[in-house]
């Protein structure tokens, strides 16, 4: 950690010096911080490389808290830390402005950022309190299924509709932008190539259709969490989204990425009841506020 003093809040905006202490911290909880802790040991702390910025709080020296400040607003609490550094953070947050579309991360910490900063920065679309926080650190309790593959580029014009089809049913709103759709089509294209997609295609009607995907969306050492979990509407009701999900899980354990992470919506209870079923257990809650 690097020898700076922070602001008269305690807090400092992170670099590439203070990217030992920043995966330290995440390793406290490393299931509940792997988004952080995925996007650091991939390319370190600095700004420019991250898209963001890491907001560390160190009122005494040593970083006790962050905060990522991205496209999501990602709070990271060391042990014992609370009120203080959410104070701290929601006023740096309060300066800078709602650049985020998001709030995600630990209930206790989302929440709390959220009582701060809804005064500042106007109602939620929605908010979600209680979003189970689940793991398997072991082989998947179901039978996989055998259709689940990785992605290849060729799969990607069938591939990116699912996509954009999950994204919105699951936020409320298309991630298609004005380029349209350029930019989330290389972000899904990226998680192809990096062997992080995984979907079942099937023949319907003579042309290709995903029916079950999923995506292992950070990837940090020791743990990853699968995101994206997603089953056509036509096809759900029939297990797919269980046997899908083993495989995913067959996978990451296959390549060695260690413990398996997912969050589910607490009212989503036929999803919590699959993922029960391939052998996750509920180690925590996460939050999200949507903006």
């Amino acid at each position: 950690m690097s020898d700076r003093p922070g602001g008269d809040d305690g807090v400092v905006v992170l670099g590439d010096a203070d990217t030992p202490a920043v995966l330290a911290l995440c390793a406290q909880d490393p299931v509940a911080n792997v988004f952080v802790s995925s996007r650091v040991s991939a390319v370190g702390a600095d700004p420019a490389r991250l898209g963001g910025q890491l907001w560390g709080w160190c009122p005494d020296g040593p970083l006790r808290a962050l905060c990522w400040e991205g496209a999501n607003l990602v709070p990271v609490l060391g042990e014992g830390v609370g009120e203080e550094a959410l104070d701290a953070f929601a006023a740096r947050a309060r300066r800078s402005g709602r650049r985020c579309s998001s709030l995600v991360g630990p209930a206790g910490a989302v929440l709390g950022l959220w009582e701060r900063l809804q005064a500042g920065w106007g109602r939620a679309r929605e908010v979600r309190p209680e979003q189970p926080l689940m793991a398997i650190d072991a082989a998947p309790l179901l039978a996989p299924d055998l259709g689940v593959r990785a992605t290849t580029p060729a799969d990607l014009d069938v591939l990116v509709p699912a996509c954009i089809a999950m994204f919105t049913e699951e936020v409320g709103y298309s991630p298609v932008g004005p380029d349209g759709g350029a930019t989330y089509r290389r972000r899904v294209e990226e998680l192809v190539r990096a062997g992080r997609s995984f979907a079942r295609i099937e023949r319907v009607d003579g042309a290709a259709q995903v029916v079950f995907k999923a995506e292992l969306g950070a990837v940090a050492p020791g743990v990853v969490q699968v995101q994206g979990v997603w089953v056509h509407p036509h096809r759900r009701g029939q297990g797919l989204a269980g046997p899908g999900t083993a495989a995913v899980v067959q996978a990451a354990r296959a390549a060695g990425l260690g413990t398996v992470s997912l969050y589910v919506n607490d009212y989503n209870t036929r999803a919590v009841r699959a993922y029960e079923r391939v052998g996750f257990a509920r180690v925590g809650t996460f939050a999200t506020v949507l903006f």
